[in-house]
């Protein structure tokens, strides 16, 4: 019983001690949305379009579609960038 005891506060102690990392976390926030973009997108079947710009990711641009699916469009698409 003795040796579970000093096992388990000996456990403690390491992790108490151990040292922290100096990594950021990746914030949901920076992460790049669009991975890959459609070129055509039937603009009468767009609800909403929104535009993200986030920090080390290019210039997003996401179509909420009127089915609830949610598309990347690139953003130097010809009616978009009038």
């Amino acid at each position: 019983m003795a040796l579970k005891v000093i096992v388990i506060f000996a456990l403690m102690a390491v992790v108490i001690h151990a040292p922290v990392s100096n990594a950021k976390p990746i914030s949901l926030v920076e992460r790049c949305w669009c991975r890959s973009t459609a070129n055509t997108v039937p603009q009468r079947s767009i609800r909403e379009l929104k535009f993200v710009n986030t920090p080390n990711c290019p210039f997003q641009v996401i179509a909420k579609l009127k089915n609830n699916k949610e598309v990347c469009i690139n953003p130097e698409t010809k009616w978009l960038q009038q």
